[in-house]
């Protein structure tokens, strides 16, 4: 791609032909309107268009996805392809609410259109002059929690809500006491009056501080700073101010400016959460792919980025999940990765798989359920799933390894042998 243009690729369905369509959104994207206006000239289309770079078509189709479509004409079908448009980066600059405008805005209201989905972008260079990506990623997330050659381990706060900061606190202690290498805050407990953040994180602070001094493992915590962006921004130094290593951010709810502004102020890694992201994916030819997704979101500066897990309790299929381990994994920008975060209903029985088919120990591998849950406890819990994992990195099949270790036994007992 040219270093000074912006390339967006599309999933799209049509009652136009694709070239149609292509050439419509490149439209909308840049200099055209819907009737010719004085001023819009060839010299100025050719300076400033948006440009169809390619087009790949698929299947068509009988029926729309997506309602208030044109229909094509009598004899013809809804079309379907793949199509990548440019655009000129002097159109927008470095200035990522006009990016998006520009390539998520107007297009996605066209009857022209009865489906797009945006599945990939390619940023130029220039781009990292502005927004300089994850400062931490993978291995700062590592040297912060002090884990190396194998996955971190994790839990949640659960219930989500209802405990007292000194509640929580006793919690975290039971989960350090575990094992545990990482807790995060539930995305929807913030800075709640049942549970003020300064006051949850004094508590927590000390008894992750005490474990520290006492054993020398600093369990990594994200706290949940989500909040107006002023607000946020005292949360991230209250954190820092009593030796906490992560916090944690609902991105879809800050959104771009806001996370990207915490990452300029930020001396934490920034652990990015995507609650909400069915909304944005969910129908296979509306929003976008998250290969698209957590570019935008490294991008702006996040060090780790929730993926979902396998066998997981959403709708999103394996095959997605693994798509998306290795989309975080992929150098962008200067090089950069980010730190895959797997969760939802995991437990040790995932843990062979998800290493078999993914080839990689660099993700946060959370469970709630999975360590708080176990028969035997949370201590044997956590065990369960370290003991997973090394049996997934030794080739060996995990009903076989736990005919010799106790706790995945349990846990395979629990939660289900996939064998």
């Amino acid at each position: 791609m040219a270093p000074d243009r912006i390339l967006a690729t599309y999933l799209i369905e049509t009652a136009l032909t694709l070239e149609q369509a292509a050439q419509k959104i490149a439209g909308v994207q840049s200099s055209s309107t819907f009737v010719a206006v004085p001023g819009e000239t060839e010299a100025l289309r050719a300076k400033v268009g948006a440009r169809v770079e390619r087009i790949v078509p698929f299947e068509a189709v009988e029926t729309p996805s997506l309602r208030g479509a044109k229909r094509p004409q009598a004899g013809q079908r809804y079309q379907r392809g793949e199509i990548a448009i440019s655009i000129p980066f002097e159109n927008v600059g470095p200035n990522l609410p006009t990016i998006l405008a520009t390539i998520m805005g107007s297009l996605y209201e066209l009857s022209e259109l009865s489906g797009v989905r945006l599945m990939d972008i390619d940023w130029p260079a220039a781009m990292a002059e502005r927004y300089p990506g994850p400062q931490y990623g993978v291995e700062g997330t590592r040297e912060k929690a002090g884990v190396q050659g194998r996955p971190i381990i994790g839990s949640i706060i659960k219930p989500p809500v209802g405990l007292s900061p000194a509640e929580t606190a006793d919690m975290v202690r039971k989960l350090a006491h575990a094992g545990v290498d990482f807790v995060k805050d539930d995305e929807i407990q913030a800075n709640s009056p049942r549970s003020p953040l300064a006051e949850r994180v004094a508590a927590v602070m000390d008894v992750v501080n005490e474990h520290a001094d006492r054993t020398g493992k600093k369990v990594m915590v994200a706290f949940n700073i989500s909040d107006e962006l002023d607000a946020m921004l005292r949360h991230h130094d209250t954190v820092l101010e009593h030796g906490g290593t992560c916090v944690l951010v609902s991105i879809n709810s800050v959104g771009p400016v806001g996370t990207s502004a915490l990452r300029r102020h930020s001396q934490l890694p920034i652990h990015g959460h995507r609650n909400g992201w069915g909304l944005w994916t969910r129908h296979a030819f509306l929003g976008i792919d998250f290969i698209a997704y957590q570019k935008l979101w490294r991008l702006v500066g996040v060090d780790q980025l929730h993926v979902n897990g396998l066998a997981n309790k959403f709708w999103e299929d394996d095959e997605s999940v693994l798509r998306s381990i290795e989309a975080c994994l992929t150098p962008m920008l200067g090089g950069n990765t980010v730190m895959p975060v797997i969760g939802s209903g995991q437990s040790a029985r995932q843990v062979f798989d998800t290493y078999q088919r993914s080839g990689t120990t660099d993700v946060i591998y959370l469970a709630g359920g999975g360590i708080v849950g176990h028969p035997a406890g949370s201590a044997a819990g956590v065990a369960s799933i370290q003991q997973a994992w090394q049996a997934a990195m030794e080739g060996v099949p995990l009903h076989e390894y736990a005919r010799t270790h106790e706790e995945l036994r349990l846990a395979l007992e629990a939660f289900g042998d996939p064998k």
